[in-house]
């Protein structure tokens, strides 16, 4: 039994000083922040590769590289630093949520929604550190990429756990001056001679859906850019260069304020798209990702 207790010690130790290595650049820097020599953080990092019979990574006298099983194991071996870090701190504090959590959110959803609820949120829990990034691409989360990520749209299988946190419409928009230069459209079928701003990513087509007198339609429609988030199709719409249709929040205050024009509300379908927070649940959950969860769903569902 001590063998086997001494044996996890050891790896959990091997897998602080892998990831120093990684976050350092370099086997001397993570032996400076460690404690160690550059020597003994490279035996380290041989034992590893050795037990593990792969390569994780390939060091040259000025550059370090991580391979994919590198890249795998840094991953798990952070998700696992954590939770011991998370366990030991809950107990220390008597189970004060505390830790630092990774939070990723789409650009302008982000910007918009999730920010201004972190104020909140820092001062319930001030022992939480909030590392968010705002990205329209789509993070691995069961790779520890990041603690909690804000989704759109359906779901794909997987072993992670969701909470619906809402949903949002869409809108086509277009700015006043565009409008006053090019007419407004008073049919869908009139978007066809006009310039239509789209997403680029995978899953986005051409493709904008449309219903008259109760009979769901699609257009598909052309136009001269292209963005991979809502945020910049807002602001070019705003500075006139086409029509684009987004999410409703991103254009409400442009909206509100008179920078956007909303157009052919008659033949909005009324498509929703459902909001969720994703993350990888059960028994073991740290407690910074509970009790973040529980308040997005309180302040946003």
């Amino acid at each position: 039994m001590n063998a086997q207790v001494q044996s996890g010690t050891d790896r959990a130790r091997e897998m602080e000083v892998f990831a120093a290595v990684v976050d350092a650049g370099s086997l001397s820097a993570a032996g400076r922040r460690l404690g160690l020599t550059p020597s003994a953080v490279g035996r380290t990092v041989d034992r590893i590769e050795a037990r593990l019979g792969v390569r994780l990574m390939i060091r040259t006298t000025r550059l370090l590289t991580l391979s994919a099983e590198g890249q795998s194991y840094l991953s798990a071996a952070r998700r696992i630093l954590a939770d011991i870090e998370d366990a030991e701190q809950s107990v220390s504090d008597q189970g004060a949520p505390r830790g630092r959590l990774r939070v990723s959110a789409g650009l302008a959803h982000g910007r918009m929604v999730i920010v201004p609820l972190i104020r909140e949120f820092t001062a319930r829990h001030p022992h939480i550190l909030i590392d968010i990034g705002l990205t329209d691409v789509v993070v691995d989360v069961a790779a520890g990429q990041a603690d909690v990520a804000i989704r759109f749209g359906p779901l794909a299988d997987s072993g992670l756990t969701a909470r619906k946190l809402g949903e949002t419409g869409r809108v086509v928009v277009a700015s006043p001056d565009y409008l006053a230069r090019r007419g407004e459209p008073e049919v869908p079928e009139d978007l066809l001679t006009h310039d239509c701003l789209n997403f680029n990513f995978r899953r986005a087509e051409p493709v904008w859906p449309f219903r008259r007198d109760g009979r769901d339609f699609a257009l598909t429609v052309h136009g001269p850019v292209e963005a991979n988030n809502g945020e910049t199709l807002t602001q070019l719409a705003r500075d006139g260069v086409g029509i684009t249709r987004v999410g409703a929040f991103s254009a409400v205050d442009d909206i509100r304020d008179g920078r956007l024009v909303p157009l052919l509300e008659a033949f909005n379908p009324g498509d929703r798209e459902p909001i969720h927070a994703v993350f990888v649940g059960g028994a073991n959950m740290p407690a910074r990702v509970r009790v973040f969860i529980d308040y997005l769903t309180e302040r946003l569902a």
